[in-house]
């Protein structure tokens, strides 16, 4: 809870006589004054810097637009816990639906697990003034149908609109936090393996069971207590849960196929939700029955651990049947610099496609070129893809420069989560949306390393791509 301060109601001093006398019987208990009365009272509610979202300043503070206070110590945050609009672009249902077809021409099931809002959920826990104020009807309607628009495109979508009208004892979410509690992931994973269940590629999945226990307490300083925090000058208490882990049922017998470097062939990609702290993979494992592979991350986001295993060996060499990704409805579905690398790892990025052009380079400080069409090559984005190598694996971001031979030019940014370890290795097809799908590459620059930094080699490669549905054999 919120710390609190002490008002003093009332405070009538005894004097060193009148004490002794009691002491010693001699004034009877009527004639004392009365004892002391103290009342707690909290010190304060959410001050007004919170409810001006100029006040929030920061990358991270603008995720939190604006705190809503709630009962307790609950927050809220007005633009995605109470959202009741849940959509994408007409550009986002294309890539969504293009993603999908990918997977598919590579064998691969994908199971969307798009969470529902702390609003739709936890809405008990919202004051009687904003309860009124949030349209749980809209956002809960608006909520299925975009669970209609991801299954109509072949997504496999668990339906978890259920949980809204739970009303569970136990919180699905912290009350001052965006995660879900461990109860929460536990009941996502049993909606999740019911669709997972169903489906035909789990028919020849081995069976696995798996047991969950209490391990100890966790302790959540939540991230939307601390935005209050930084806006207000208040502190709040630490919220303690029950933590959890996974372990085979019997580990020791002749069922544990995966247990000596065996290939789980379920595979969950996603954001912080899928960490450790929350066990949701291991609830998975549970509640499936069979091994889950759990490449998610903290801060990893919409796509960080995504990309990363796509452009990772152990899913080169040994794919999985089915992909669970989870993710918030917060998240942009219209990112097009995602896609660019998502299609062309799922192409398996310039491994045996024809070389148009290649540079081994050592990047030093500021600008430079690492590919240049000097012969003036036709070189058409729509079947172009690069892939950049470092040597130093910890590359974490690209800033390059893409110049075209009738002099546009278009600034890219790639960037890998500083919280995962990485394999320098970033992949993207050139730009072909709108009028970008004829332009012809020129050059390319990237941004080296920061001034006085170690120079950093990379190699970089050109190569030819075939588009879906594209007939053109040549660049």
């Amino acid at each position: 809870m919120m710390k609190k301060h002490l008002k003093l109601r009332s405070w009538i001093a005894l004097s060193p006589i009148a004490l002794a006398l009691a002491a010693a019987g001699q004034v009877r208990a009527e004639d004392l004054p009365a004892a002391p009365n103290f009342q707690a009272a909290p010190c304060c509610q959410l001050c007004p810097a919170v409810h001006d979202a100029s006040r929030y300043t920061t990358d991270y503070q603008k995720n939190f637009i604006t705190l809503v206070q709630a009962q307790g110590d609950w927050l809220f945050r007005s633009q995605e816990d109470l959202r009741t609009e849940f959509d994408t672009s007409a550009i986002g249902y294309q890539r969504m639906q293009q993603l999908h077809d990918a997977f598919a021409r590579r064998g691969i099931e994908l199971v969307l697990v798009y969470q529902p809002t702390r609003g739709l959920v936890n809405r008990d826990k919202l004051n009687p003034a904003e309860k009124a104020r949030f349209d749980y009807q809209r956002a809960r309607g608006n909520y299925q149908a975009m669970l209609g628009r991801f299954e109509k495109m072949g997504y496999n979508v668990p339906d978890l609109s259920p949980l809204t009208d739970e009303h569970a004892e136990q919180a699905f979410y912290f009350r001052g936090d965006q995660h879900w509690t461990p109860y929460g992931a536990q009941r996502t994973a049993q909606i999740v393996a019911e669709t997972v269940h169903q489906m035909p590629a789990f028919k020849d999945i081995p069976r696995r069971e798996f047991v969950s226990k209490v391990i100890g307490r966790m302790g959540k300083r939540g991230t939307l207590h601390n935005v209050a925090g930084q806006l207000c000058g208040t502190s709040y208490a630490t919220e303690y849960i029950n933590q959890f882990a996974t372990e085979p049922k019997d580990s020791s017998g002749s069922d544990d196929m995966f247990g000596d470097g065996g290939n789980p062939e379920i595979v969950l990609v996603g954001t912080s939700h899928s960490g450790q702290n929350y066990n949701f993979a291991g609830f998975l494992q549970e509640s499936i029955g069979a091994d889950v592979l759990n490449v998610a991350f903290p801060g990893g986001g919409l796509e960080g651990s995504m990309i990363e295993y796509l452009s990772s060996p152990e899913f080169r060499d040994n794919p999985p049947k089915i992909l669970i990704w989870e993710f918030s409805p917060l998240y942009n579905l219209d990112q097009e610099t995602i896609y660019r690398q998502l299609f062309a790892l799922l192409d398996d990025g310039c491994d045996s496609k024809p070389v148009v052009l290649a540079n081994k380079t050592q990047l030093r400080p500021g600008s430079q070129e690492v590919l240049i069409n000097s012969g003036a090559k036709t070189i058409a984005n729509r079947n172009g893809r690069i892939e950049l190598d470092f040597a130093d694996t910890s590359v974490k971001t690209v800033k390059a420069k893409l110049w075209y031979l009738n002099g546009r030019h278009e600034s890219l940014k790639l960037e890998k989560p500083t919280t995962a370890d990485t394999n320098g290795r970033f992949v993207f097809n050139l730009r072909e949306d709108k009028d970008w799908a004829g332009q012809n590459l020129l050059a390319m620059e990237i941004e080296g390393p920061e001034a006085g930094g170690q120079p950093l080699e990379v190699e970089a490669k050109l190569c030819q791509r075939k588009t879906a549905g594209n007939d053109v054999a040549g660049l």
